[in-house]
């Protein structure tokens, strides 16, 4: 596996954030998903900068990004208060897929998540992300509830 760090990512890191996150059809499909860094996408950025709950993560290779995924810790009161881990936007250089980057970003995410006392990590994924389905069960993912969407 080549060799990854993972880091909180920056303000500099924002466009190839966006650019990564719109790397594929079904996210250009989307309305709103853009490589602009809007006034709203700047907002987003800060507020997740600094929320303690939230943290954007980015994988670099020799210097360059190449991954994001945001991390969300979640408390709540079923599972007796158990605290819980929300993976959203996983993304990899397309031309690096097939590399294990995914795998050790997901791993990277998990060991954060423990250390903040997580005991479940879970996660939505697009019905149409067939290979994305593939990679969550490979690392021990289970479609266990079905998820839904409403715009408001």
């Amino acid at each position: 596996m080549p060799s990854i760090t993972f880091r909180h990512a920056q303000a500099t890191d924002l466009p190839t954030i966006l650019k990564l996150l719109a790397d594929d059809a079904i996210a250009q499909s989307r309305t709103g998903n853009t490589e602009d860094i809007s006034p709203s996408v700047r907002a987003a950025f800060d507020e997740l900068h600094a929320d303690p709950n939230n943290e954007l993560i980015v994988g670099e290779q020799d210097g360059e990004v190449v991954a994001t995924l945001q991390l969300t810790y979640i408390p709540g009161l079923s599972r007796g208060g158990m605290r819980r881990a929300l993976v959203e936007a996983v993304r990899v250089r397309s031309d690096l897929r097939g590399q294990r980057i995914g795998e050790a970003l997901m791993v990277d995410a998990m060991e954060r998540a423990r250390a903040r006392g997580c005991g479940l990590m879970q996660l939505t994924t697009d019905k149409r992300r067939h290979e994305a389905h593939r990679f969550y069960a490979r690392l021990g993912f289970v479609a266990s509830h079905e998820g839904m969407k409403r715009p408001l």
